[in-house]
């Protein structure tokens, strides 16, 4: 009894919250239905922000916002690690390798090096970094703990890559025939350069014959999640010292988790229609999370003050896109 009356005052905070979250989530797939160059991300993360700029979230939402943000965003992180095909990348061969560890390291720490030149906040520069380098969210969700960051710092990143992502989806299949870029070329490109799952995806389906190549090169970068997070939180672990209270882990459970998943993948014993599903639920989890992120992005605040965290996004991205680039021209990939 003790334990039924616990679970309801639990849960009960959460239920007006979840089911505006899963309304939005509807409303970002319907759209992305209607319009697929929106995807269902992007529109999650835009319904967030239109409540919390136009007045309209309600703090009774909070709980489940919060909830949302971070443990349905946790789950999804995990889910994403059964999508990573290890033979696939396998195949990518030492050109294939080269482009993705290249574009990795350079955006992840040229972004920080931009930041800093900008006068910005390191932990929020360090989001940034880890958002445009690896995918997106579910990067700059895995990298937080292990990071000074705060809501605020978290909300602008997410906006910033959700907005740069976007943006690539529009651009880069005009930009294919003035580069001088064949089919696979392209899906090499938009595979190392565009942030989140969702909006690689979306881009190469814009060029037909692209998507395969896309959606390999692009999960290659996601699995460079795990050592990427590792390296912050060894990083983080030496400047605090001896103050075992803000060391984080090495790696969150739900990191670890999230290569465990991976190996799981590797073994082959999942069946297709099992992963099919945990790739569903995945999608819904993480655009679930989005809106819920989104509610914490103030546009009229981030116009008025987010003008040099705005430079950076823009220029993260234009970094990104450069180097992936010059990569699958020098290294032939593709």
């Amino acid at each position: 009894m003790v334990l039924r009356v616990s679970s309801r005052s639990v849960v009960r905070p959460l239920v007006p919250g979840l089911l505006v979250i899963a309304a939005a989530t509807a409303i970002a797939f319907g759209v992305e239905g209607v319009l697929p160059a929106l995807t269902a991300s992007t529109v999650a993360v835009a319904l967030g922000a239109l409540l919390r700029s136009t007045g309209t979230f309600r703090s009774q939402w909070r709980p489940a916002t919060g909830f949302a943000s971070r443990r349905l965003l946790r789950i999804a992180v995990v889910l994403l690690g059964l999508q990573l095909p290890l033979a696939g990348i396998a195949a990518l061969g030492f050109g294939g390798i080269a482009l993705i560890l290249g574009v990795v390291v350079v955006t992840f720490f040229g972004t920080q090096l931009i930041g800093r030149a900008l006068g910005l906040p390191p932990a929020r520069s360090l989001l940034v970094a880890t958002g445009f380098s690896i995918c997106g969210a579910s990067a700059i969700a895995a990298v937080r703990p292990a990071t000074d960051a705060d809501d605020e710092d978290t909300s602008t990143a997410i906006a910033l890559v959700t907005l740069c992502g976007t943006l690539a989806i529009v651009f880069l299949p005009l930009l294919r025939q003035p580069f001088g870029l064949d089919v696979q070329e392209f899906g090499a490109w938009a595979g190392a350069s565009v942030h989140d799952v969702g909006q690689a995806v979306a881009t190469g389906d814009r060029v037909p014959g692209a998507l395969a190549t896309v959606v390999v090169v692009k999960l290659s970068r996601v699995l460079l999640l795990a050592p990427l997070v590792a390296l912050v939180a060894l990083r983080r672990r030496r400047t605090v010292g001896a103050d075992t209270a803000q060391r984080p882990p090495v790696l969150p459970f739900f990191v670890a988790a999230f290569v465990v998943a991976v190996a799981v993948r590797a073994t082959g014993v999942v069946p297709d229609a099992v992963l099919g599903d945990a790739q569903r639920i995945q999608s819904i989890l993480l655009v679930a999370a989005l809106f819920a992120l989104g509610t914490g992005i103030d546009v009229p605040h981030l116009v008025r003050t987010g003008g040099r965290s705005l430079v950076l996004g823009l220029s993260s991205w234009v970094l990104v896109a450069g180097i992936a680039l010059a990569g699958v021209k020098l290294l032939h990939v593709g």
